[in-house]
This record gives C-alpha cells, structure tokens and sequence, in this order.
C-alpha cells in the first residue's frame, strides 16, 4: 500500500463532511451582516471574501450588508467634526450625512467590492438609493435616556433613517448574473433626503424581502452568551425577550437579537450570530457539522 499524506487525508474528509451541507444550500438565499473586527483585519477580510467566493461557486447566493462605524468615525476627526452618539445612535447632520454617504458608499463598499474580485469573484457595490433599493423614513425624534429616571431631552437625529421599503428588482438582476451584491446601509426618503441606517436593520428588513434561507450577523463576540459567558449554540424566540429581561441579553446584543428575531416573523428560516474574528467563519457554520456561534430560530 502506498504510503498517503495524512493531511492530504484530513483535507477529503473535510470535503466529504461538506458534501452534504453543499447540497442542501444549493440555490439559497443568505443575507450576510459584515462588521466589527472582521472589517478591519487584513487576514479576516481575505477569509471573508474567500468565504463568499466559495459560496457563490457552489450555487449558494449571498447577499452583503456592511458598517463601518470606525471609519466614519476618523474620517469625521480627520477634518475635526465631533462624533456625537445618542443611546447608541449617531446624530447626523447634513455634513456628516455627506461623509457618510462618502466613506460608507465609496471608501468602504469599494474596497471590499475590489477585494472580492481581486481574490476571483464577481462582486458589485450598491447603495440603498440605487435602483431605488431602500426607500427610507426619517428616525422620529425621542427622550434622550435620563440616568437620573426623569424624562431626557428630546434628540432630532437628523439624517438616520428606518427601512420603510425594499425594492429588490436590481438585486435579482445582479444575482441571475452570478454576482454578489454588497450593499452600504443608505437609503433614500420620501423628500428627497439621504438617510443614514442601522446596518442591522437593513440585513433584516433584506433578508425577510428576499425570502432568504438564512440572515448572518457577523459581531466581536462567539455569539448570545448565557449568565456564565458560556456560548447559546440554540436559541428559541419565545426565551429571547426573558434572556433581556433578566440582563443576560444586554447592551449591543440586544439589537442584534431583536433584527434577528423580526427576519424570522417575515419569513426567513433561520437567523444566526457569528464570531467575524474567527478566520472563514461562514464556512464553519454552513458546512461543518458542529457549526460555530448562536442559531435563533423559531
């Protein structure tokens, strides 16, 4: 008997363990959330376009929506604007609307649309205002929260927006021609104004649109922790709002678990959040056995 490379072993029963994974997402739909560290470090966001581009060649259709709170954030210092965030939300005036619009739809789309096709994909960079993607209202104006219990200050966000509607047509277009949409959360109004969007937000309101299979939020962290810090490999919806009330859902995650939970009442199968500083961290999840991060589902 020949004498085989064990690794080279090790590599067929990792793709025999993917075979049946690759059958069953043949022809689906996943709206994939992209932020957080796996944005910023060079090596994760190689994986991550390699990720996509392996998706996409083995008949799987996935959609991008990106952030990129960070680099909004020196940009804006770069020419001495002040950040100001509200509860989370960041307060957009027309001049940071603009550099929004600048770093979110230009600097930040392109280079992970550049990314993808230099590593042999076929990708294309969308905001929400075109082809008239996401049709968006502004953001009512609210009590600032008060730590002292009373009621805060009424806060104009100015140019942050919610998702009124989504008109899928382009992104049919796009995927019937094999490419992978990536899409900055900007959307445009009723009058005319450019509204800035919560990344999240649009990953939902995207993936109950297009009826997809899966909606995957990329974070910092292995995905909804218990009481111990000891990852929830599966959660039910109707545990979800106990999990909040008794603080173990808190803070940043609690956002991600509520978009989470409205993809799965429009309509989409199955929502998940992923640790993004794991190297290939889409990969692991759809076709290994044991997949990684939080499965929320119904």
């Amino acid at each position: 008997m020949p004498k085989t490379d064990q690794q080279s072993v090790q590599t067929a029963r990792i793709l025999l363990e993917a075979l049946p994974y690759i059958r069953q997402y043949q022809g689906a739909t996943l709206v994939i959330k992209y932020g957080g560290h796996a944005m910023v470090d060079a090596r994760l966001k190689e994986s991550f376009a390699q990720d996509l581009i392996l998706m996409k060649l083995v008949g799987i259709n996935p959609l991008v929506v990106h952030g990129g709170g960070p680099q909004i954030n020196r940009v804006l210092e770069r020419i001495g604007k002040e950040s100001v965030f509200v509860d989370g939300m960041r307060v957009t005036d027309n001049e940071t609307m603009d550099v929004v619009e600048m770093v979110l739809g230009g600097l930040v789309n392109k280079e992970i649309v550049n990314l993808i096709n230099s590593l042999g994909g076929q990708a294309v960079g969308l905001t929400g205002k075109d082809g008239n993607l996401i049709k968006a209202r502004k953001l009512k104006s609210r009590n600032q929260s008060s730590s002292t219990g009373n009621p805060g200050v009424p806060i104009d966000f100015g140019q942050v927006g919610e998702v009124a509607s989504i008109d899928p047509g382009i992104l049919h277009v796009l995927e019937s021609h094999r490419f992978i949409p990536v899409i900055a959360p900007i959307g445009i109004g009723s009058d005319g104004n450019t509204y800035n969007i919560n990344s999240d937000l649009v990953a939902g309101h995207l993936a109950a649109t297009m009826n997809a299979d899966k909606l995957m939020l990329l974070t910092d962290t292995p995905g909804v922790l218990d009481q111990d810090g000891t990852l929830i490999p599966k959660l039910k919806v109707a545990k979800v709002q106990g999990l909040i009330e008794n603080g173990i859902i808190q803070s940043g995650m609690i956002p991600k678990v509520q978009c989470a939970v409205e993809a799965l009442s429009g309509g989409v199968e199955s929502s998940l959040i992923l640790d993004g500083r794991i190297e290939h961290a889409l990969l692991l999840e759809l076709f290994t056995d044991s997949g990684i991060g939080t499965l929320i589902c119904k």
